[in-house]
């Protein structure tokens, strides 16, 4: 952004949203490790329970 003058609403309306959605996107991602390292996880439990 070369101009130094102040932002008008619209545009920082947008980079609020951009913003917004990026962290959601972060968080999303973010879950969905969890939730598959979870699955994983439970996967060898039950493979350990199933061989004893």
């Amino acid at each position: 952004m070369p101009q130094m003058y102040p932002m008008n609403w619209i545009s920082l309306y947008i980079y609020f949203i951009i913003i917004l959605y990026l962290i959601n996107i972060l968080l999303y991602f973010n879950k969905t490790n969890m939730e598959l390292k979870k699955f994983k996880l439970n996967f060898k439990l039950k493979k350990l329970n199933w061989k004893w």
